[in-house]
């Protein structure tokens, strides 16, 4: 196939570097600059100012750019999309601008969004994190690092979803996630995500203590702000300080403290 197909629409203010390619009746609509070895499928719509690192696919349907789903956004606001390196977008993903002056919805590098994934506007997502079929991140959602959501999932807007989190499959959730927590049902803790956290390369004295931090937070029938200043007169290493970070200082939504 060649590398742009004669039926796909480019703007001639669009930059794609020499190895890109673009599928049939594929839009490029606008300033987009496109990084090498990009592969930008059949039907997908870029719109605006969309920028991709090296070695991203977009596929099939996908639309990326587009006016953000908020009535009070007004269409001249400078905003954009920005994706890292090395993310696979499947067919009919989603990831509208920012609402925000000269803001970015971003996504950075290795991510695997599966068929019908939607990022809401102003979304900022780390690195290597699966999203299954069908999942929904609401606007100015925040997500760490080698999070895996399973399918169906939904996500109110502006919470925070932390490094090596699991999701069940049809969880919703309006709360932050702490790091390393699992999820399940409606806004429910299902305990540490022990499997992730060996996938991850965290080490085992590392997983004892988190263990130990996540007993004292939610399980140990302690009021929050009593769990955190217990937690706070003990020595923690790294990663178990990080949960404890995230449950003293949630976003506005609050934290995940209930386990079903």
């Amino acid at each position: 196939m060649a590398p742009i197909h004669p039926t796909a629409q480019i703007s001639p203010d669009a930059r794609l570097a020499e190895n890109v390619t673009v599928g049939p009746y594929a839009i490029i609509d606008g300033p987009a600059v496109i990084g090498p070895g990009c592969e930008i499928g059949a039907q997908v719509w870029i719109h605006g100012e969309v920028s991709m690192g090296p070695m991203n696919k977009v596929g099939y349907g996908s639309i990326l750019g587009a006016d953000p789903q908020d009535l009070a956004f007004d269409p001249a606001t400078r905003t954009r999309v920005v994706l890292g390196e090395g993310n696979i977008l499947r067919e009919y993903v989603t990831i509208p601008r920012a609402t925000e002056g000269d803001a970015s919805t971003r996504m950075a590098d290795g991510n695997f969004l599966m068929t019908g994934a939607h990022l809401g506007h102003d979304t900022v997502i780390g690195n290597r994190n699966v999203l299954a079929n069908n999942v929904l991140l609401a606007g100015f959602v925040e997500m760490g690092n080698q999070v895996v959501v399973g399918g169906g999932c939904a996500f109110h807007q502006f919470i925070r979803i932390g490094d090596h989190a699991m999701v069940q499959g049809l969880t919703g959730a309006s709360k932050d996630i702490a790091p390393y927590c699992m999820v399940g049902q409606f806004n429910r803790l299902a305990g540490l995500n022990t499997i992730g956290l060996r996938r991850g390369g965290i080490g085992p004295e590392d997983r004892r203590e988190m263990k130990s931090a996540y007993q004292l937070l939610f399980r140990d029938g302690l009021a929050l702000g009593k769990a955190v200043a217990e937690a706070d007169s003990r020595e923690w290493g790294s990663a178990a300080q990080k949960l404890i970070e995230a449950v003293r200082n949630p976003s506005r939504k609050g934290v995940l403290t209930r386990e079903g």
